[in-house]
């Protein structure tokens, strides 16, 4: 039996119960929009960076935050990780955009309130371990939005790293939400495909994941 799952319509796909796979789902509009962002984004107050794990590893993406920042394993207001400033506002138009997404997955938005994201850039080398998106204190779900090269994306279970899991091929473009049941599935990036990016979008190389997320907390965290 395979894992694999490489859509040939391209069609909306439920991978697994609350995880959604909508391809194509940004416009070309909204592509180079937020390409743009990003690259704001980048500059700071807090810098893009490689995240250094607490047992002393190096991710191989590079990340910038909103909202909240992230630092493995919690957020905090002030990335005392790389500068010590505070993280860049989430804006409401990024919020906006993360409820039309979950509407276009599940038929509603739910109430959807995200008020953090997280901006990862990937090379064509790197990589992303199976993990769980479990430092928020809600459960709504996580909106996925991809730019760029295509990528594997393998989504599994809320039991462990390995089988089952679905590999799903993510193009530039694509939309994935996971929540309700697959809230707190593992989910990773083995692999990247360089040379497919989205020129029209203003990247020629690379990608950009950018997730949504409703953390639960207030104040300083």
């Amino acid at each position: 039996m395979t894992d694999a799952l490489f859509p040939l319509d391209r069609g909306r796909v439920e991978v697994a119960p609350g995880a959604v796979h909508v391809p194509g789902w940004l416009s070309p509009e909204r592509r180079r929009g937020l390409v743009e962002a990003c690259r704001a984004w980048a500059r700071g107050p807090v810098p893009i960076r490689h995240t250094v794990l607490p047992g002393g590893g190096v991710m191989s993406v590079r990340t910038v935050c909103l909202g909240w920042h992230w630092l493995p394993y919690r957020y905090a207001r002030t990335a005392d990780d790389v500068n010590g400033a505070p993280v860049a506002a989430f804006p409401g138009w990024l919020g906006d955009l993360g409820r039309e997404a979950v509407a276009a997955a599940y038929g509603e938005d739910g109430g959807y309130r995200p008020d953090a994201a997280l901006v990862n850039f990937y090379d064509g080398d790197a990589r992303m371990g199976m993990h769980q998106d479990r430092e928020e204190r809600s459960a709504a779900p996580v909106v996925s939005l991809s730019i760029g090269d295509g990528c594997l994306f393998r989504f599994g279970n809320a039991q462990g790293r390995g089988r089952p899991y679905t590999d799903v091929r993510l193009e530039s473009g694509d939309l994935f939400v996971f929540g309700g049941p697959s809230r707190f599935a593992y989910h990773g990036v083995p692999r990247v495909y360089p040379g497919t990016g989205d020129p029209a979008a203003g990247l020629r190389a690379g990608r950009l994941n950018i997730t949504l997320r409703e953390t639960g907390l207030s104040g300083g965290g």
